[in-house]
């Protein structure tokens, strides 16, 4: 497959189908992608996987998360690249070029929601979908420069799209400005099921040590300081009972399972091809037993029940959204996996708890995107993007 110049490789190349939207909405004139886990009436799913796209057959409805956007006026712009059936953080899938990072082309997008990223970062759409199982919303977001929510895990409906691990599973977007995604959140959510006042924040230790040098510590300290004009000072919480290594395991262990669970039957049935890495994190979850993966998931009870006694109705935990600017594009193998790992033991926290996640645009490194963090109690997604927004202006006004 070939691009053309400006494209940002952030589309597949697909027949064009004409897909139906409002004239007249809340999001009228606005384009929107879509991620190719989600199904569009008369597109294909291919899931970044070219066997399944070859045997996929035109879906006949479109996922209703989607159509609400659809028919909020939305126009279609296309249906954008994946990692291969969404289980990587990199956004370099083996069988297709790789999206290039309009605000840092030497970098990687991210992913697996890579092509949503690139094409809403390089202003060809404006809200583009996306999905958030280990961080797919989060660090492309935070790479490429945008504004990104992990929801509050099953708030948003994920029928019609590909699972990869259905209890980690998230719908997602992404928008370059928190107008654009506050309108998209109230058409999905429309009210917080949390009632609490988000009016303390907090940070951990460890986690403000994962980022990946002295220059990208002290660009996290001066967001914090963007956030702390917004929100009030944040205190410093308690350690946590489970270590950064116990929740990365732990969470590695409960995604690759599922992962298997969802895909292993097919990837069995036949030679798929599946690119590097992706076939390991495969095999990987084959490896894991039943009784080892109900162990992992008493954890991970704990560890929600632990974060959510430390947020309360009134707790807002900052941090990094990753470790610093996205891993270069032309990065070893090795370079490249040292940074996911690192990446998840910030990205895990909300992935394990269900807690909403918001990151945002305020910082850099090394000359490139580097995005601050708010996670909030269970049901507060709305009330994120409403303090993301008093932090986008603390931000603006200090700059």
């Amino acid at each position: 497959m070939t691009a053309a110049p400006g494209s940002f490789n952030a589309f597949l190349d697909l027949p064009q189908t004409p897909v139906f939207n409002a004239e007249t909405g809340p999001l009228a004139g606005l384009r929107l992608a879509v991620k190719d886990i989600y199904d569009v009436a008369g597109y294909t799913t291919g899931c970044g996987n070219p066997d399944k796209a070859a045997s996929a057959i035109p879906a006949t409805r479109t996922a209703p998360a989607v159509q609400i956007l659809l028919d909020a006026g939305a126009r279609f712009a296309g249906k954008t690249q994946t990692d291969e059936l969404a289980f990587s953080l990199m956004g370099q899938n083996a069988h297709f070029p790789h999206p290039i990072n309009p605000a840092a082309p030497n970098r990687v997008t991210g992913g697996s929601s890579s092509g949503s990223a690139a094409a809403v970062a390089g202003q060809l759409a404006d809200i583009a979908i996306g999905s958030d199982t280990g961080g797919s919303i989060r660090a492309p977001a935070s790479f490429c420069g945008l504004v990104g929510l992990r929801t509050t895990h099953g708030l948003i409906s994920l029928d019609g799209a590909m699972k990869l691990a259905p209890s980690l599973d998230t719908f997602g977007w992404f928008a370059r400005d928190i107008d654009a995604y506050e309108n998209v959140a109230k058409l999905l959510i429309g009210e917080d099921a949390h009632r609490g006042q988000l009016t303390r924040p907090v940070a951990l230790d460890w986690l403000d040590g994962l980022s990946t040098g002295p220059d990208e510590i002290a660009e996290y300290q001066r967001m914090r300081r963007h956030a702390e004009a917004a929100l009030g000072p944040v205190a410093t919480a308690r350690p946590l009972a489970f270590s950064p290594d116990e929740l990365y395991w732990c969470f590695r262990k409960v995604q690759a399972f599922e992962a298997w669970q969802e895909h292993g039957a097919w990837i069995s049935s036949g030679d798929r091809g599946l690119g590097p890495g992706v076939k390991e994190r495969f095999e990987f979850g084959a490896a894991i037993s039943a009784t080892d993966y109900a162990a992992e998931i008493d954890k991970r009870d704990a560890f929600r029940q632990e974060l959510g006694a430390l947020l309360g109705a009134d707790g807002i935990l900052v941090l990094p959204t990753v470790p610093g600017a996205a891993p270069l594009a032309n990065g070893t193998h090795d370079e490249l996996l040292a940074y996911r790992e690192r990446a998840l033991m910030l990205l895990c926290l909300s992935g394990l708890s269900g807690f909403p996640q918001i990151t945002l645009p305020i910082g850099t490194a090394g000359s490139a995107p580097f995005g601050l963090s708010l996670l909030g109690p269970a049901g507060s997604d709305l009330a994120l993007i409403q303090l993301g927004r008093r932090v986008l202006d603390a931000a603006h006004t200090k700059d």
